[in-house]
């Protein structure tokens, strides 16, 4: 189902021809992704068909926002970025859905908060897991720390306070307001229940 999935989207977008699905599965099961995996993108996709409105860029973006994922890295949201770039000049896809999808992938950096809707939509699309339920924000967070198990733990628990922090600080985690009406609370009880056992 998922490749076909993946071609139905190319073929929407206008794609001649569509690129081959093997090289993104590959990436998905590198043995050091225990969250940032084909899981997580499923995941993605399960929230965007429940959510408030479809746009074939944003699935685009969904689909290989993590095509590269090094937990040792800085720059897998702009490699995955350019990732995408490469496949839609391959593809002859027209470059202002190449620009858009570049600008979503770009957004789950969560450096900032996103303006456009498209971006606004995916980055909370990509923060869905935070809001999910008590058992499975917890399974996230040790995936977590498996793909961070290079990292001292004390070394660890500084820098996941800071980044679960830093989403509590916001005025709101989500910047679409359909996720935000559903996710906003679940989240900010996980988070804080987080922070309290990781002090």
């Amino acid at each position: 189902m998922l490749r076909v999935r993946w071609t139905s989207l190319w073929q929407r977008l206008g794609a001649k021809p569509v690129p081959d699905i093997e090289p993104l599965l590959s990436r998905l099961s590198e043995p050091h992704r225990h969250y940032h995996n084909l899981t997580h993108v499923r995941h993605c996709l399960s929230f965007y068909d429940r959510g408030p409105r479809r746009d074939d860029v944003v699935e685009l973006a969904l689909w290989l926002h993590d095509a590269i994922y090094d937990p040792q890295a800085h720059d897998n949201e702009e490699r995955s970025a350019a990732w995408c770039v490469e496949l839609g000049h391959r593809a002859h896809l027209p470059p202002d859905v190449i620009t858009r999808a570049e600008r979503c992938i770009l957004a789950t950096r969560h450096r900032y908060p996103p303006i456009a809707d498209d971006e606004r939509l995916t980055v909370a699309i990509d923060l869905a897991i935070l809001g999910e339920t008590r058992e499975r924000f917890r399974a996230y967070d040790r995936q977590i720390r498996q793909e961070y198990a290079w990292v001292p733990l004390a070394t660890y628990r500084l820098e996941r306070v800071r980044v679960l922090r830093g989403f509590l600080d916001r005025p709101v985690i989500y910047p679409h307001p359909w996720f935000a009406q559903r996710l906003e609370q679940p989240a900010r009880f996980n988070l804080r229940a987080t922070l309290a056992r990781t002090r």
